[in-house]
């Protein structure tokens, strides 16, 4: 590929070297750390749209980038690569993050102490679980990004963060520990832990070590699929995911699919149609769990009472459909899963940014913000008639008032959300479920129609959950001060569903994209060659 391979480690190094800097600069110098903290996000964005654009410019066979950072041939050191599904992820990252950490610079990132710092670190563990190519670097990451995401989630301290937070970290050491033991059983039968070199030797792998293989795999994808949100596993991800700080959640919307990257990333490559008598293995298992995840998740939609219940289970339903496509492999779907994997994700990390603005005007014990001459306030007038007007009178009647801004651009902007997450026209939402559903009704089968079933049956679900939020936060009068917003707060909201109304107009370019990116996923070869065949550096 045209970019230059020594590119590859850049995602990595500069949100280290940041939140190193960071550290020695110490709380004093808060404002310093959230620029510092901007520069970095945004140029490491910039950085993966430059890759991005770079396989994408490439065909099939050269669209896969390989650096060697340690300079050893693989598959004896690190090695780092980037394709077209890792590059994807990279760029949906850093937007993600972008737009979470402006929101924070508002007023949360002053909520405790380092989570510039903190915020840092989770961007380099989540851009090396996208980049790394052998399993004991991606527990390396894995590990980086779960540390830093304790601190993130207990940021702002309160009851409510601190108990979900224990659970969140007693499930994520749990997962982390099934991941050592997986890893260490599948080295212990093949020898390798190289994704390129294992996706080699399992066809080879003798029929009495088989069985062992196959029980380390179902050990390690248990630690991911917690991490992805399957029933029953997912029993942590709601509550915590519900009672962190806006930023610190939507930033997690992301996190979700680390696990749904990993699980895609290994079985389409180790499981493929070359391996042998374990070809496929674990595909109905995927299948199952997300049909069921879908349908458990749909039915809790409708018991949501608070928006950041709601973004929380939306999660759930996004991370259902997207293991039930995987299990398929069939291209075609993959490639709708994965245009419904930008879509959902950019539009859930817009959800649980609207939800904290909406709900603060709800919180009785809300805490005034300083006025820095950035605060936009506008009080909501009493939704009954002044004193003294005779509504009956046509003369002096009063048929309407003015809404203030605040309130429109929070129903505007749940309006455009809620359209996105039930998968209704015009925005991507509905592009993306009508890709997938056109799809599976050409697979057809009783999976494909019950994934259909779930997917429209999910989607009214949502409807209804949503609706009924919409009346009680818009709708119903409430004798309450219109919330104090930010612009700060707002501009991430606006760019989040903004790149999801320019994928509804530019979606086939994305379409175009997802389906080389599953066409590459689906011969591995091309993955397996580039990796093994790149020379040390001179």
């Amino acid at each position: 590929m045209s970019t230059m391979p020594s590119l590859l480690i850049t995602p990595i190094l500069l949100p280290l070297l940041t939140a190193a800097v960071m550290l020695l600069l110490g709380e004093k110098h808060r404002p310093l750390k959230a620029r510092l903290n901007l520069l970095s996000t945004l140029t490491g964005l910039g950085i993966a749209v430059l890759l991005l654009l770079g396989v994408q410019q490439q065909d099939q066979a050269s669209a896969i980038g390989v650096y060697l950072p340690g300079n050893w041939q693989a598959p004896f050191g690190i090695v780092l690569v980037l394709d077209r599904l890792s590059a994807l992820m990279l760029v949906l990252t850093g937007i993600i993050a972008s737009a979470a950490l402006v929101f924070a610079m508002a007023r949360w990132d002053r909520a405790g102490a380092s989570f510039h710092a903190l915020f840092q670190i989770q961007l380099m563990g989540l851009y090396g679980a996208f980049l790394t190519a052998d399993l004991f670097n991606l527990f390396v990451f894995f590990e980086v990004l779960l540390a830093a995401s304790y601190g993130m989630l207990l940021h702002g301290s309160g009851r409510a963060r601190v108990s979900s937070g224990l659970h969140y970290i007693a499930i994520n050491l749990l997962a982390s520990s099934l991941f050592l033991i997986g890893a260490a059983m599948i080295y212990g039968v093949t020898g390798t832990l190289n994704l390129a070199d294992l996706a080699q030797k399992i066809a080879l792998v003798p029929e009495a070590d088989r069985g062992l293989l196959h029980a380390g795999v179902a050990i390690l994808a248990t630690a991911f699929l917690a991490k992805a949100g399957m029933w029953p596993l997912n029993f942590w991800l709601v509550p915590a995911y519900a009672s962190a700080s806006a930023p610190v959640a939507a930033l997690f919307a992301i996190m979700t699919k680390v696990g749904v990257y990993t699980l895609l990333r290994l079985w389409t490559l180790l499981f493929s149609s070359q391996a042998g008598a374990s070809a496929y293995f674990g595909g109905n298992w995927l299948l199952a769990g997300g049909l069921l995840t879908l349908a458990v998740a749909g039915i809790a939609v409708l018991a949501a009472q608070r928006l950041e219940r709601m973004a929380s289970l939306s999660i759930l339903v996004s991370a259902g459909t997207l293991l039930a496509a995987i299990g398929f492999g069939v291209p075609a779907i993959t490639a709708g899963a994965l245009f419904y994997l930008v879509s959902s994700t950019l539009a859930l990390g817009a959800l649980f940014l609207l939800a904290e603005l909406i709900e603060r005007s709800r919180s009785a014990n809300e805490v005034a913000l300083e006025d820095d001459g950035d605060l936009l306030p506008r009080p909501v007038e009493s939704l009954h008639p002044p004193k003294g007007i005779n509504l009956d009178d046509e003369q002096k009647a009063v048929v309407g008032q003015v809404i203030p801004w605040t309130m429109a651009f929070l129903g505007l902007s749940f309006i455009a959300c809620a359209l996105l997450a039930i998968g209704m026209p015009p925005l991507s939402g509905f592009i993306a479920k009508l890709n997938l559903i056109s799809a599976l009704v050409r697979t057809s089968g009783p999976a494909a129609w019950a994934l259909v079933a779930l997917l429209i049956l999910s989607g009214l679900a949502t409807l209804l959950a949503m609706t009924r939020l919409g009346i009680q936060r818009f709708w119903t009068p409430q004798e309450r001060p219109s919330p104090l917003l930010r612009r700060f707060e707002c501009v991430p909201i606006v760019v989040l569903l903004g790149l999801c109304v320019v994928l509804t107009v530019k979606g086939q370019w994305l379409l175009d994209y997802t389906r080389d990116t599953a066409a590459l996923l689906n011969d591995p070869s091309h993955y397996i060659d580039a990796v093994m065949t790149t020379e040390v550096r001179p």
